[in-house]
């Protein structure tokens, strides 16, 4: 038999590690994509949690007359739909777009800006919101930056801003969203609200609208 040489000789010996670093390889190993595509999704998560519950409430309820069982399951079902009413009704209402001029005749914008400012100093946080994109709206027509338009839309509006103002375009889509979601979800506007809406106010007045191509298709000349 030919002998191996030496150096040729060694076995790999297997590298115990101590907790730390037994720690950090198995943080490494969990990182990869692999683990986290097999990750259960928010949704997943969601009915594993109504399976859960019902599963609980079964469990509580062994051993009760079937018809009280009955209500019990009722109840917990009833529950939970109302919840899911309540959190998800309001934002259905948002998307349901009307028009930003709701009532009849026509005001210029510092009529809106002082129905805004009004409404603030009475703490009506929704009405002061409300009005201030009236007023916002009202003044991009009067600037010849807006065609005046019946029936138009707070995202409508949203979308034509941002083209004429795109480095406020953040700040003009959510005053759109806020507007949609206080005047027909249902959701309460809060006092940073109206001083938000009150500064996009005055940095659009302060702004000269962009004659970019964005805005070529919706917008009037610009003075």
């Amino acid at each position: 038999m030919t002998a191996l040489p030496l150096g040729r000789a060694r076995f790999d010996v297997p590298v115990l590690p101590d907790g730390d670093q037994g720690r950090g390889w198995a943080e490494k190993e969990l990182s990869r994509s692999v683990y986290k595509e097999a990750e259960p999704s928010l949704l997943d998560r969601f009915w594993q949690w109504v399976g859960d519950f019902f599963s609980r409430l079964l469990e509580g309820i062994t051993g009760v007359d079937p018809t009280l069982g009955v209500l019990f399951l009722a109840a917990g079902a009833a529950a939970l739909l109302a919840a899911a009413v309540f959190l998800v009704r309001p934002r259905l209402n948002a998307r349901r777009r009307k028009a930003v001029f709701d009532s009849p005749g026509i005001r210029v914008a510092v009529d809106h800006r002082r129905l805004a400012e009004e409404a603030a100093s009475r703490g009506e946080w929704d009405t002061a919101l409300t009005e201030r994109l009236r007023a916002v709206i009202r003044s991009a027509e009067e600037r010849v930056i807006l065609e005046p338009r019946a029936g138009r839309t707070a995202a409508e509006a949203g979308q034509e801003l941002s083209g004429a103002f795109p480095s406020a375009q953040d700040e003009i889509h959510w005053l759109a969203r806020r507007f949609d979601e206080v005047r027909y979800g249902h959701l309460s506007a809060v006092p940073a609200d109206a001083v938000r809406a009150r500064d996009l106010d005055g940095l659009l007045e302060r702004s000269s609208p962009s004659a970019g191509p964005a805005s070529v298709s919706t917008l009037a000349v610009p003075r």
